[in-house]
């Protein structure tokens, strides 16, 4: 069987990977959304589509077992809920099943008839893309609530000078 599973992955942290843990203890293989891929370089958006690509997709080979597939899959906004799971089939390899706890997702899908499963949710406080965001700008402790590959990647990407260098203002 096949899932599918969506998020931002601003950055993707340890609530996405226990999620995927659980979700490859389930199926044989995981499409992976990111979504709002057309989106860098913001306080909320602040790595590209290629760059949480490189995170999910170091991150997750810790998790999944050897004859697991993956397919990591950027996905533009369409901006038009009618349209958007139309576009995400359009857009990624056939699935069997959905795995989200975001309302919007889980309605849209439902309502094209897929079947969705919701998942556990993992220290939400902490695992948060917003308080790891904050953390980097205000120079906080933030890697240990990302997976070790993913903070490599941050690292080598210099992406904690980027978000504090957008968080500037001009005023």
């Amino acid at each position: 069987m096949r899932a599918f599973f969506i998020g931002r992955f601003q950055p993707y942290h340890l609530g996405h990977h226990e999620v995927l843990r659980e979700i490859f203890s389930e199926v044989d293989e995981v499409v992976i959304g990111i979504g709002s891929a057309q989106e860098s370089h913001t306080v909320e958006n602040p790595f590209t589509a290629g760059e949480r690509i490189m995170m999910v997709d170091r991150a997750v080979g810790e998790i999944k077992n050897p004859g697991q597939k993956v397919y990591i899959v950027p996905l533009e906004d369409v901006y038009r809920n009618s349209l958007w799971v139309s576009h995400v089939v359009s857009m990624t390899p056939y699935f069997d099943v959905i795995y989200s706890n975001n309302p919007l997702v889980i309605r849209l899908f439902r309502e094209a008839g897929f079947e969705v499963r919701r998942t556990r949710m993992f220290n939400r406080m902490e695992y948060h893309g917003t308080e790891i965001r904050r953390r980097m700008i205000s120079g906080e402790r933030w890697e240990d609530l990302v997976p070790e590959p993913v903070v490599d990647v941050i690292e080598e990407i210099d992406g904690v000078r980027r978000i504090r260098e957008i968080a500037n203002t001009d005023f």
